[in-house]
């Protein structure tokens, strides 16, 4: 798919949720059948309602366009799940005080609380050891060494 393509959909994603402001696109990917695929979040989250939403606005503005041949393409609007890499800081935000792991350049793990994100960092807080001999850890993780972040779910 050309850039130009993908500029005219990022442009229409953007108008429809110019009017929503607490979401915001994570991805946008066209596979080679036409599928467009939009990973789309929410400062508090968003619902399987307002997703079908989005779909239903953006399906006439892409037919009017012509970007594709009429019934030529698929849109599936969701949010990024669970096993999904947090890749905005809007997302980093969103997640402070959720477990997470890090996976860093130099291809050390570290799970532990998101507790604070800056422009430049993360503050990870985990534990060492088991019982009396557990030890708490904060460390600050720039940006730039990790290479990526997932929310863990805890039961």
């Amino acid at each position: 798919m050309s850039n130009e393509t993908l500029t005219q959909l990022d442009k229409m994603v953007a108008e429809v949720l110019k009017d929503a402001p607490e979401h915001f696109l994570v991805s946008l990917l066209i596979k080679p059948t036409n599928n467009i695929k939009l990973l789309i979040d929410g400062d508090t989250g968003i619902t399987i309602e307002q997703c079908v939403r989005f779909n239903r606005r953006l399906v006439p503005m892409i037919d009017e366009a012509g970007i594709f041949p009429p019934g030529e393409y698929s849109l599936e609007v969701s949010s990024p799940g669970v096993d999904e890499p947090l890749k905005l800081h809007r997302q980093y935000v969103k997640n402070v005080g959720r477990t997470v792991q890090a996976q860093l350049t130099n291809q050390a793990t570290l799970t532990g609380v998101l507790k604070e994100v800056t422009e430049a960092t993360i503050t990870l807080e985990y534990t060492e050891g088991k019982g009396k001999k557990a030890v708490v850890h904060q460390t600050n993780i720039p940006f730039n060494e990790l290479h990526s972040v997932t929310v863990q779910i805890i039961f």
